[in-house]
């Protein structure tokens, strides 16, 4: 398996089209929004669309981005659009994508990443932890979830 940045993809028309594939309206939102060029407009100019395939199969999808839905804009980055295929789904497929954020976040200095989300027990398996109930772009409760980046003390080593 393999993780790719969607725009550092050669095939990016294909993977737009396999995003938009997904069961998940906001699958085929994602897919929009990159076609007309409006998600670094939304997420930030630094936005990053990882995918995690195998050969010409996408498995899952996620957003890595300064913005997300939530107004509040001193939380960040934020993991956006998760999306694993109905046929990987509880083999945590995604997880391999929150590591390799994981260790993105950890390589810019990051304290924290977050995730916006109206469902519950999905993501603390992965080490989330929910923080607390912020209002979406759109005033609706969303859960928001926490994980910590922890870099490791190398103070004692010699």
């Amino acid at each position: 398996m393999t993780v790719t940045d969607y725009f550092e993809a050669e095939n990016r028309e294909y993977w737009r089209g396999e995003i938009a594939k997904g069961d998940w309206r906001a699958a085929a939102y994602l897919a929009e929004i990159i076609d007309t060029d409006r998600l670094k407009e939304m997420c930030g100019e630094n936005v990053k669309v990882f995918l995690l395939t195998e050969g010409e199969k996408l498995i899952s999808f996620c957003t890595y981005s300064e913005r997300d839905n939530i107004p509040d804009t001193s939380l960040k980055p934020w993991i956006g659009f998760v999306y694993t295929f109905p046929e990987f789904r509880g083999k945590r497929m995604m997880g391999k994508l929150f590591e390799y954020i994981y260790g993105i976040a950890g390589k810019e200095g990051r304290e924290a990443i977050y995730i916006s989300t109206h469902d519950e027990g999905i993501y603390e398996k992965y080490g989330f932890s929910f923080m607390n109930l912020m209002k979406d772009d759109e005033g609706e409760d969303s859960r928001i979830y926490r994980m910590e980046i922890r870099t490791p003390d190398l103070s004692n080593c010699n």
